[in-house]
């Protein structure tokens, strides 16, 4: 297998870390995946993208990422001609990245970003973005959340719209992380004037165009937020989509600790600053 390693050091928009390249070998004998896996549907969607990348970020998820992977393969092989799966591992101290890399060793169309260490949920999801070469990107995560076949819900609005935003019909995750939530989309939606359901659901299909003109700097996550404002300051027309929402069953949530709150709120407090001087937009 080739490395390619590159120098991010300090550049917004640039891979951090190793990038194990794409085989396209027939099987992976020391996996324990048997090639072939992934089901095939012949059946594809009459509103199917031209090209789809799919980014995965990935903390700790050996237990998911392989039916993660698995998961978003069907799915855009249906919702679309051509795709990727970007998968970007943020440091992981089990063995996601082993996992991942036995997909990448037999698919062409599966892509994996490793972070020498952990750099945040913000990091990650500009790294992916960094590396998508589709038309539109579908930002998700590979806990296994969300049903990604529920993209096909969102191809219609393609034709009218540069980010169609998912928003969580009932969410399923324990108490404390739901109020918190509440809270944040609050104090966010009245920071920015965002008319936005449900700013942190990890389902938006953004055009490619759109979301790497954006300039994102957020490391943590703060990014959906960062996105949103910058997708409308650039005159980006948005939809949103109800989706379907799952609790994780494998892995830990890492959206609770302290420090990722922590670091949330320094990064809303340096966004509105930087926009302190401009004038109050319409909203989305």
């Amino acid at each position: 297998m080739r490395n390619d390693i590159i120098n991010a050091s300090n550049a917004v928009h640039e891979v951090s870390g190793a990038v194990v390249d794409r085989l396209a070998t027939p099987e992976c004998p020391d996996s324990g995946i048997p090639a072939g896996s992934v089901p095939r549907d012949s059946a594809r969607s009459p509103n199917a993208l031209r090209g789809l990348t799919i980014v995965l970020p990935c903390f700790n998820e050996a237990e998911n990422v392989a039916d993660a992977i698995r998961y978003a393969t069907q799915a855009a092989e249906r919702c679309s001609i051509d795709h990727e799966i970007v998968v970007v591992d943020d440091g992981s101290s089990d063995d996601t990245s082993t996992i991942a890399a036995t997909f990448v060793e037999r698919d062409r169309h599966v892509r994996l970003i490793v972070h020498p260490q952990n750099l945040g949920y913000g990091d990650a999801l500009r790294s992916g973005i960094a590396a998508a070469s589709m038309p539109w990107v579908l930002l998700t995560d590979a806990d296994l959340q969300f049903d990604l076949r529920e993209i096909e819900d969102f191809l219609p609005y393609t034709q009218r719209a540069d980010l169609i935003l998912g928003w969580r019909i009932l969410r399923q995750d324990p108490l404390h992380r739901r109020v918190n939530a509440a809270a944040w989309n609050w104090l966010v939606r009245r920071s920015f004037h965002l008319r936005v359901r449900d700013i942190d659901c990890a389902f938006k299909l953004i055009r490619r165009d759109l979301l790497q003109s954006c300039q994102l700097s957020a490391t943590g996550a703060m990014i959906s937020t960062e996105l949103l404002v910058k997708c409308r300051a650039a005159g980006g027309r948005m939809e949103e989509v109800g989706v379907h929402h799952r609790a994780r069953v494998a892995g830990e949530q890492s959206g609770a600790n302290p420090r990722v709150v922590a670091r949330a709120f320094r990064e809303l407090a340096t966004l509105r600053r930087a926009l302190r001087r401009e004038p109050s937009p319409a909203g989305l």
